[in-house]
């Protein structure tokens, strides 16, 4: 049986490969672990999601900043399609520095 003592290193030691927080992770371990998981998650959806909650932003908001389509962005949130790597790397600047985005975007 896995403790929560073991749910919290294998966090640690994922974020720290990842180099940054990975919102929702413990959670997700602990359903898996449960047996309670009924919907799993990419890294890119959760990058995607927590990047445009990180700014505050709607699914509409969010696309008019990055100039795409709502619809793109749903579909990136839902995990029909991945982000193109150059918005993967907007991403990560936005959940790091999500000052300067909303600074650029003014």
């Amino acid at each position: 049986m896995i403790k929560k003592t073991d749910i919290e290193s294998i966090a640690k030691a994922a974020e720290e490969d990842e180099g940054m927080k990975l919102p929702g992770l413990r959670e997700s371990l602990a359903e898996m672990i449960n047996g309670e998981s009924a919907r799993v998650f990419t890294p890119e959806q959760i990058l995607v999601r927590s990047a445009r909650e990180k700014l505050g932003l709607s699914q509409n908001k969010f696309a008019e900043l990055i100039k795409t389509p709502v619809g793109t962005v749903r579909d990136w949130e839902q995990g029909r399609f991945l982000p193109p790597g150059g918005i993967q790397c907007l991403l990560l600047i936005a959940i790091k520095h999500p000052d300067i985005v909303k600074e650029l975007a003014a």
